[in-house]
């Protein structure tokens, strides 16, 4: 009989755990060279809609916001603005997402970030039971309700997409 690993928890997962939150984690094998939402759909046999990516953002105050969007959509960056109450608001290089998040491009997760920055999730994740988000590392992804995910990261629900 195979063992099976023990999954490394992330600080999100802890977060979540500490909170006594329902959730559950999926790993998968992920590809340095396609960090793609759409491969990690692939990858767990999900649709594109149900699994959603965090992008950071910055104001031309120097604000940061976090967009959570489903993976095959795009951030409106003229809504986003709108509903952060900015003027313009544009993606953070990815050197800077380290430093500002703790986190890595393609695990990146809205949960257990270094800082806490206004959160809008995209309204369309109300529409399923669960989303998935990622759980703070590539290959692992966090499968959680968007409203329970909204409640706990203090995050409103808008349209911000294209």
């Amino acid at each position: 009989m195979a063992k099976k690993e023990k999954i490394e928890k992330t600080n999100a997962m802890r977060q979540l755990d500490s909170a006594g939150i329902d959730h559950d984690i999926s790993e998968y094998d992920y590809d340095e060279s396609d960090l793609s939402g759409e491969h990690v759909a692939a990858a767990l046999g999900i649709s594109e809609e149900e699994i959603f990516k965090t992008l950071v953002t910055h104001s031309n105050t120097g604000e940061y916001f976090v967009f959570v969007i489903p993976v095959a959509s795009e951030l409106n960056l003229k809504k986003a603005a709108s509903v952060a109450g900015a003027k313009k608001i544009e993606m953070i290089h990815v050197k800077e997402l380290l430093p500002l998040t703790g986190y890595v491009r393609g695990g990146c997760s809205p949960i257990g970030m270094k800082k806490h920055f206004p959160t809008f999730i995209d309204e369309t994740a109300v529409l399923y039971n669960q989303i998935y988000i990622s759980a703070g590392k590539r290959g692992a992804q966090i499968i959680i309700n968007g409203e329970k995910l909204a409640d706990f990261i203090d995050a409103s629900f808008a349209d911000i997409t294209a």
